[in-house]
């Protein structure tokens, strides 16, 4: 029987919204297991909206739902409909709208909190024991809500190759076991049933980062 997962988007884009690299790599990994996917995303206000020419806010305004559409194919449904019931798993890809629309952990850092539906959710999706799959940014969700969970970010050690690596340290002091992996890994807390990988994390190919998010994929299919 097909695996049925739920996928939640935060916009469209990497500055302001979903990675969509990774938000496709997801869909061609799961496409290719033959889960059933239903997309979700927050109908609410981005944070604000980059110009990802220049990097730099604009004044204009979008909404979440709205932008997460574009990666969707206009097939994407508001956060608030998700029933934790209907799904045997949740991937969350990442991308600076995990940072900013589904958390303010831009802001806040590790004293960041989470969108109100997405707390619950990932609390209830834990306590059903179904799996969450999170990649790039998006294990900082985990981190917070799931005390002492192992996850990984990538490496935690900075340099050209790993230039966010001072993530994994965070994530440490908020009581984490951080795992190193290279960017075509992934990492399996098993009692959390919790799968994560880095994704863009690392400065690394395009095709290295699809491949570590099949990883990502793939395991925690097999958990679900």
């Amino acid at each position: 029987m097909a695996k049925r997962v739920a996928v939640i988007l935060s916009g469209c884009g990497v500055y302001d919204g979903t990675e969509i690299h990774e938000a496709s790599a997801v869909l061609v990994h799961l496409s290719r297991a033959g889960a059933k996917v239903q997309m979700f995303a927050p109908d609410a206000a981005q944070m604000h909206v980059v110009n990802h020419c220049e990097g730099k806010a604009t004044e204009e305004k979008r909404n979440i739902l709205q932008e997460s559409a574009r990666i969707a194919r206009g097939e994407v449904t508001d956060l608030a409909k998700l029933d934790v019931a209907a799904f045997d798993a949740v991937i969350i890809p990442g991308g600076f709208g995990v940072a900013k629309n589904l958390s303010d952990w831009a802001v806040n850092n590790k004293d960041c909190t989470i969108q109100p539906h997405l707390e619950k959710l990932i609390k209830d999706f834990h306590k059903a024991g179904k799996p969450l799959g999170m990649c790039c940014i998006s294990p900082v969700l985990a981190a917070k809500l799931l005390p002492g969970c192992e996850l990984t970010v990538g490496q935690d050690k900075t340099c050209e190759k790993w230039p966010h690596a001072q993530t994994a340290e965070v994530l440490k002091d908020m009581g984490c076991k951080h795992v190193n992996k290279d960017v075509s890994e992934a990492h399996v807390d098993v009692k959390n049933k919790l799968v994560t990988t880095c994704a863009f994390m690392c400065n690394a190919p395009f095709h290295k980062v699809f491949d570590g998010i099949g990883v990502m994929v793939q395991e925690t299919l097999k958990l679900a």
